[in-house]
């Protein structure tokens, strides 16, 4: 029977939040910045009583986009680096960006313009910090992200060209050359770890007034690493499994389902667990902590991976020829079971998933798009969630919520109207369809006062933006993934007002 005292935790527990990705806010800059816009949504957030923003990995992108895919496991997108607080230091001057072309269209990132013109202006935010400053010498004493400045300068020596085709003692990581290198290119490696301490600097102070405002921060770690990442060119022998040759033999993906008949080939190296139980996990350990240096909590990315993982090799051509095996389980995070992790438990979910998120005790998610495929007992309905989940509209993966709605056919609609009807019944919230924004702010109101102690609304759903909004459609590869940006104007007080409400009225 529950307690008095587990009513009041629980109570205190509950929790309301925005996922809105650091490139979709508002700046002048073509991108979302650490700079006015953030601070501006960080506001919003608390006049909304919204105790959790959640972002995307803060990791720098190549191609494709997506923070997903990224070349170093712990650096830091140098985009997102705002130009007006390096012009508050003095390390710009206005007219040193202002007339850049980041872009024209204030709805949309221009990755190519980022990545032509950002670069330009960090160097002249470079060339004007006092290279003798402390705090500047005690980071790079640290050397957190030296290899990462290290493989970026790599990168643009050999072209971009991915760390395969470079030169054979660098391809190789041949110390002797490596430190040849980095003799000859000093000032080039100083420059990128430059970007990762400016950052670091805007998003701790930014981090701050969040917490300033009662709003923790929610991460986001990807399981896997970019084939062409430093990881894979440092340290793929002590982390992936390897053919005769050192490469990588297996790449990760998913196999065939309902969504796809050949499966996902994702092409990430996966990796060698048996090597990293030897030392005990060191790797994940430090990995896991230095993102909890960055948030207040993390969510990891196919969390069932831990449990299992799909495998194919290398030269397949698609993921029909893969294999499940076995990942760590619950020896990895035996000793991290307090951490306030959580675990994205979505995709082919079996036993022994749902058996290693009860022994960690981490939050799964409740995805509401996913609820409506006639099955009575699906566990996605709100009427089923527990208190220890993370309840969502939708993912950074789903269809804006309005989309979901209005793509579906006469029966799908008519099916969809009569469950969501019963579970707005259950929960005694009424069920209000005169528009599809007011059936969106229904369905939001019916996550609200689920059981789940955490409810994390995309910030298009809150606004009931339609299809164009939606921010990432798994396996394509499009100028609409990962693009979509709001503008000062989108942050409502009217929604402001009603989002507190809901959250004095359940408790939040």
């Amino acid at each position: 029977m529950e307690t008095r005292e587990n009513m009041q935790q629980n109570k205190r527990n509950r929790k309301t939040g925005v996922l809105m990705p650091v490139s979709s806010l508002p700046s002048a800059c073509g991108i979302g910045t650490l700079g006015g816009g953030a601070y501006t949504f960080v506001d919003w957030l608390h006049s909304a009583g919204m105790k959790i923003w959640q972002v995307l990995p803060l990791l720098p992108t190549s191609y494709g986009d997506s923070p997903y895919q990224s070349c170093a496991s712990d650096a830091l997108n140098y985009y997102f680096i705002d130009f007006d607080l390096l012009c508050a230091q003095g390390l710009l001057q206005s007219s040193d960006y202002e007339t850049v072309d980041f872009g024209a269209d204030i709805r949309r990132v221009d990755y190519g313009k980022q990545f032509e013109n950002k670069i330009d202006v960090l160097k002249l935010a470079y060339a004007n910090f006092d290279k003798t400053d402390k705090a500047w010498q005690a980071f790079l004493s640290e050397g957190s992200y030296h290899d990462f400045a290290l493989f970026m300068s790599l990168k643009v020596h050999f072209g971009y060209a991915p760390w395969e085709e470079w030169e054979e003692p660098l391809k190789n990581c041949e110390p002797t050359a490596v430190a040849a290198y980095e003799t000859a290119h000093k000032e080039d490696i100083l420059f990128w770890q430059f970007t990762q301490y400016i950052f670091l600097q805007q998003w701790n102070a930014l981090h701050d007034y969040a917490r300033e405002k009662g709003v923790e921060i929610m991460g986001d770690m990807p399981i896997y690493v970019a084939y062409d990442s430093v990881e894979t060119w440092k340290h793929r022998r002590e982390l992936f499994m390897l053919d005769g040759e050192g490469n990588a033999s297996l790449r990760a993906g998913v196999p065939p389902d309902a969504f796809s008949e050949d499966g996902q080939l994702w092409g990430n190296p996966v990796y060698d667990w048996d090597k990293h139980a030897e030392d005990g996990y060191q790797w994940w350990k430090k990995r896991i902590a230095y993102a909890f240096s960055l948030f207040d909590i993390v969510r990891i990315d196919h969390f069932r991976a831990f449990d299992r993982f799909y495998a194919v090799p290398k030269h397949a051509k698609t993921a029909k020829e893969g294999a499940w095996l076995d990942g760590p389980k619950e020896a990895l995070f035996a000793e991290m079971k307090d951490l306030a992790i959580v675990a994205e438990d979505l995709g082919i979910i079996d036993e022994g998933v749902r058996e290693l998120l009860k022994n960690t005790g981490y939050a799964g998610m409740k995805i509401f798009e996913f609820a409506f495929d006639g099955n009575k007992m699906n566990e996605y309905l709100p009427a089923f969630y527990g208190e220890n989940c993370v309840a969502y509209t939708g993912t950074h993966d789903n269809d804006t919520l309005r989309s979901f709605i209005e793509n579906m056919d006469e029966n799908e609609r008519r099916a969809f109207t009569e469950e969501l009807e019963n579970q707005c019944l259950q929960a005694d919230v009424a069920y209000i369809s005169e528009t599809v924004e007011d059936e969106c702010e229904s369905i939001i109101r019916l996550l609200v006062a689920s059981k789940a102690n955490t409810v994390v609304i995309p910030m298009h759903d809150i606004l009931c933006f339609g299809e164009e909004a939606r921010l990432n459609a798994p396996s394509t590869v499009s100028g609409k993934n990962w693009t979509f940006r709001f503008t000062v104007d989108d942050f409502k007080r009217r929604k402001a007002a009603w989002l507190k409400e809901l959250t004095e009225e359940y408790d939040r």
